[in-house]
């Protein structure tokens, strides 16, 4: 990464709304904070959650397998939603029936709203995120049953 790309950077953030960001690349960790903005330490608790959550899919991968369960993962960073807006109902519950486009979440990255949609026909039989917490790329959200 050149100074010319860090001072790009510096500027985007200077002008947005964003009062933190990191970037990490192969040779530098990048990380910015406004003055006067109390910023949450959310990078441990989100590695706690990924850890645990790949113990427990190593533990039931061979269940996994049996049932013949399709995984749906998160296809970017950001905030985990499961209903279209605050106090409305859910997309999905476990048990409900989808179908290959349906709608499942929502997961909000800088302000956009990216909604994820089940790429098979099925059954949700398991939900593995709460709601309004920070999903990772490629963390498993939901197990479907084709």
């Amino acid at each position: 990464m050149d100074t010319k790309a860090i001072q790009e950077i510096i500027k985007a953030m200077d002008n947005s709304s964003l009062t933190f960001i990191e970037i990490i690349s192969d040779d530098i960790t990048i990380r910015m904070k406004k003055e006067g903005y109390e910023v949450k330490e959310v990078v441990r608790e989100v590695k706690k959650e990924i850890v645990s959550h790949e113990e427990k899919v190593e533990n039931k991968e061979g269940q996994t397998k049996e049932e013949n369960l399709h995984v749906i993962k998160a296809p970017l960073v950001g905030t985990f939603y499961r209903s279209p807006g605050p106090n409305l109902k859910p997309y999905v519950e476990v048990g409900t029936k989808v179908k290959k486009g349906d709608t499942l979440c929502i997961i909000e990255a800088m302000k956009i709203m990216n909604e994820i949609q089940s790429d098979v026909d099925g059954e949700i039989v398991e939900i593995l995120v709460e709601n309004e917490t920070m999903v990772e790329y490629g963390q498993v959200l939901f197990k479907i049953r084709v």
